[in-house]
């Protein structure tokens, strides 16, 4: 039972057992106190106290009363509030920012992309996407209030330590890029909203996670194909993000041995046989044949991944999905060949609904993560 978890202060305690209700709402929208107090092992009490607090907060709402048919009294359904409290989630892209705003359910209310010159120092990406970031949030409502920021950064994170660890096709290291962005927003109406952050591919999958939520997507892998190749592993809610925050690295995966030289210095790396460089490869942007060679190895990749982790579900995501069926369809085509050869079934697999938006709203998906995430018992 919740209630009885050990360890930490009664507020500790408390601010939990919120948490745990609006996640419980999140994968379940619709649920009555009862319910709420029969799944997370609460007392009816104590689920009316919370559930009236974070409606006065903005967090939830009550909708029409479920016709059940019973005598007395209906019970009434709680959904996440799309309305009141809202999440910026910020792209840091290679020569590029994407802010967007969006509600605790995911819905897209206002965007905006600028280009910063990646041959300066880091200095002028923070300026750019700090005025980016007011800009959007200059769109909230009077009666709207923005709880989180969230940004999806292009290379390895210590999400503790809050560093940008390494940014290959950046050349940035150990760059304390929260610190950096709170006093960019110093003295501005963003000023002390809570800031996370984490590797693209991560956030990526937890947009899909948190804003698609599915117990038919558990676990969840995403693959995000673009300058390079990374991923994102999600499995019973909770990111899997290594004990050094480095999981999903899988563009250094060898896929060929003695292949084309990687940016890493290997050969035959999946960042160099399926990455944007790979796609677009000078006087083979419309070379289909570079496509779905690609394509080919994509689905090897997808394989070993499948392999490894058993998804309930694969997402692809990223500028590659952009070249359509011209990559997809070599994609399914190997790993129908190795789900025949080995008598099983092959893993389900789908495109982000997202498009370019899927590593903004990823970071606003992990804002909201973040924020509603219970702490593991002690």
């Amino acid at each position: 039972m919740l209630a009885s978890m050990g360890g930490g202060s009664q507020a500790q305690l408390k601010r939990r057992n919120r948490m745990a209700l609006l996640r419980q709402l999140r994968v379940q929208p619709g649920q009555s106190r009862v319910d709420l107090a029969e799944a997370l092992g609460l007392t009816k009490s104590t689920v009316s106290a919370l559930a009236r607090e974070l409606l006065d907060e903005g967090w939830l709402v009550e909708r029409e009363v479920i016709a059940t048919g019973d005598l007395g009294r209906r019970p009434t359904p709680l959904f996440i509030d799309p309305t009141r409290l809202l999440l910026l989630g910020a792209q840091v892209g290679i020569g590029h920012v994407r802010v967007v705003l969006t509600s605790l359910t995911g819905e897209v209310l206002a965007s905006r992309n600028a280009g910063y010159d990646t041959t300066q120092q880091v200095d002028a990406c923070i300026r750019v996407l700090t005025r980016t970031l007011l800009a959007v949030a200059a769109r909230c409502g009077e009666a709207q209030r923005i709880i989180g920021i969230g940004m999806g950064l292009p290379g390895g994170v210590d999400q503790a330590g809050e560093q940008l660890v390494f940014a290959p096709h950046l050349d940035w290291h150990h760059l304390p890029f929260g610190d950096l962005l709170r006093a960019a927003l110093r003295s501005t109406p963003l000023a002390g909203v809570s800031i996370f952050m984490q590797n693209d591919a991560d956030v990526a999958a937890l947009g899909e996670s948190e804003f698609t939520p599915s117990p038919l997507a558990d676990p969840l892998l995403l693959v995000l194909v673009g300058e390079g190749v990374g991923a994102g592993l999600v499995v019973g809610g909770r990111l899997l993000t290594g004990a050094r925050g480095f999981a999903g690295e899988v563009g250094h995966m060898v896929l060929q041995i003695d292949g084309p030289r990687c940016s890493c210095g290997r050969r035959g790396c999946a960042e160099a046989l399926i990455g944007g460089r790979a796609l677009l490869q000078t006087g083979e942007a419309q070379d289909a044949p570079a496509v779905a060679r690609a394509g080919h190895y994509l689905g090897v990749l997808l394989q070993n991944l499948a392999a490894a982790y058993d998804p309930a579900c694969i997402v692809l995501a990223g500028p590659a999905t952009a070249f359509g069926e011209a990559l997809l369809a070599p994609v399914r085509e190997t790993l129908q060949d190795y789900a025949r050869a080995a008598g099983l079934p092959e893993p389900a697999l789908r495109v982000s609904r997202f498009d370019a938006d899927v590593i903004a709203v990823g970071a606003a998906a992990l804002a909201g993560y973040r924020l509603t995430q219970p702490a593991l018992p002690a």
